[in-house]
């Protein structure tokens, strides 16, 4: 037997700010990713040169990548866990047990962009410069600590939507 696809899909969230800007935002950092890299490819077979240098291009945009779909994950509500023993637990102290999950997630996500933020300042003050180009390191840095306190956010709104009653 096959259950109905409309009853069986979940209503998405409904947060004040589209989760539309971090998803074209991923999709334009695996775009950019996808293109470097062709560009690199290509160039090494055609012209026995490669062009390491994008590498580092490549990592910077796949934590850019990595950090925003973590903020879609939280708004979607799309996050690792196990459920076994919280699916069996009463409304009350589910929606209890999910408050304690977003909350620590907002906490790890502010340590992250506490000790990001650090880090940041640390290789702009010291003039700290990528291996490959020379380019300044917290360039490539700041991008850790401005999407863990967007995720931040997000999972103070998801909070703030459980809390009222208007999500699961």
């Amino acid at each position: 037997m096959t259950e109905d696809p409309e009853l069986t899909r979940r209503e998405e969230p409904r947060p004040r700010v589209p989760i539309r800007i971090e998803e074209a935002l991923a999709a334009l950092a695996i775009a950019a990713m996808g293109a470097i890299t062709f560009a690199n490819v290509v160039t090494r077979y055609l012209t026995n040169i490669s062009l390491a240098f994008t590498e580092e291009y490549a990592i910077a945009l796949m934590v850019v990548m990595t950090m925003l779909g973590a903020s879609v994950a939280v708004v979607r509500n799309h996050h690792i866990r196990i459920t076994y023993f919280v699916d069996r637990l009463r409304p009350v102290m589910r929606r209890r047990a999910e408050l304690f999950a977003i909350a620590i997630t907002a906490l790890v996500f502010l340590g992250l962009a506490v000790y990001g933020a650090r880090m940041v300042w640390d290789e702009y003050r010291f003039e700290e410069t990528s291996p490959g180009l020379g380019v300044p390191q917290w360039i490539y840095s700041i991008w850790l600590p401005v999407l863990s306190v967007v995720i931040v956010l997000r999972a103070l709104g998801r909070g703030i939507r459980v809390a009222r009653g208007n999500e699961q």
